[in-house]
């Protein structure tokens, strides 16, 4: 049972309605953002709270034991600080999300009705629809290590402890000519072996994509050039002499563990556990020879 502050508690019991939704931000990069359905901007926990963003919700469901709560935040684009671009590059993908009740006239009258997080995003024009997931969604997540052939560490963290910050594993290139909104050649791994990029990790250091990081669907050298295929666009147009910073990649397998990065001894994976051919297969008979 929530607690209601005293003010807020009063200001309920007199029948005088000064009540509204704020709607708080927080996002993986460090941006907070706020957001409310009043017509003026609210302050408290030194966030501004956005007036007049066309922000609309759901009601709040709430379930029994450990099922997921949702709800559903629509709005439109209306806000500066609330962009298309940043949405379809993911940069609200899984963002905190609080939700308060609070008294605009006396904004430290408040009750913090929900937290959780961003969900699927859905968009149309310059409208879109935002699920706020609650906390439960994440006891639904694997924990832990999961048994399988290939390595379960991401290259280069704690647990690899590949160092990849050496000219061998990480460079810097430029983009040449723009193929696609996710295909481009490039200048600067002239070097580097055929697919030493694949399933790396590219970084945009220049342009509007600058900070952006994507995966490297392929490396590839068809002709005399060299070719970058990213899994998703970049969230602005790539132009001719953006930069960027590349590292290798790995499928982790143990054979490139331990050929293209020399770390079979940290190898997060069950290369030898048995598959599907050995729980299906049968012992051989044997024949008795007199």
């Amino acid at each position: 049972m929530k607690q209601l502050p005293e003010g807020l508690a009063a200001k309920l019991t007199s029948g005088v309605t000064t009540l509204c939704w704020c709607w708080r931000l927080k996002r993986h990069d460090g941006v907070t953002q706020g957001f409310t359905d009043h017509d003026r901007n609210v302050l408290f926990d030194e966030t501004v709270f956005e007036a007049a963003t066309g922000f609309t919700a759901s009601e709040i469901r709430d379930s029994v034991g450990l099922s997921v709560d949702n709800l559903e935040v629509t709005g439109a684009l209306t806000s500066e600080r609330l962009t298309e671009t940043d949405l379809a590059a993911g940069l609200y993908d899984d963002a905190q999300v609080e939700i308060f009740r609070v008294d605009w006239e006396a904004p430290e009258n408040r009750v913090l009705m929900r937290s959780g997080s961003l969900g699927e995003v859905r968009r149309a024009g310059i409208g879109f629809a935002a699920e706020v997931r609650g906390l439960a969604h994440y006891l639904q997540q694997t924990k832990g290590r999961v048994f399988q052939y290939t390595c379960g560490a991401d290259l280069g963290d704690h647990r690899c402890k590949v160092a990849l910050d050496t000219a061998e594993y990480t460079s810097a290139g430029e983009v040449v000519t723009v193929i696609s909104p996710r295909r481009f050649s490039v200048s600067g791994l002239e070097l580097f072996a055929n697919g030493w990029f694949t399933r790396g990790l590219l970084t945009f250091s220049s342009g509007a994509a600058s900070g952006q990081s994507i995966e490297v669907k392929s490396h590839s050298k068809p002709g005399s050039g060299i070719q970058i295929e990213l899994w998703t666009a970049a969230r602005a147009p790539l132009e001719p002499g953006h930069t960027f910073l590349i590292r290798a990649g790995c499928d982790k397998t143990l054979v490139t563990c331990r050929e293209k990065f020399f770390n079979a001894a940290n190898f997060r994976g069950f290369p030898h556990m048995p598959g599907n051919d050995f729980v299906a297969a049968y012992a051989p008979s044997r024949t008795n020879k007199s």
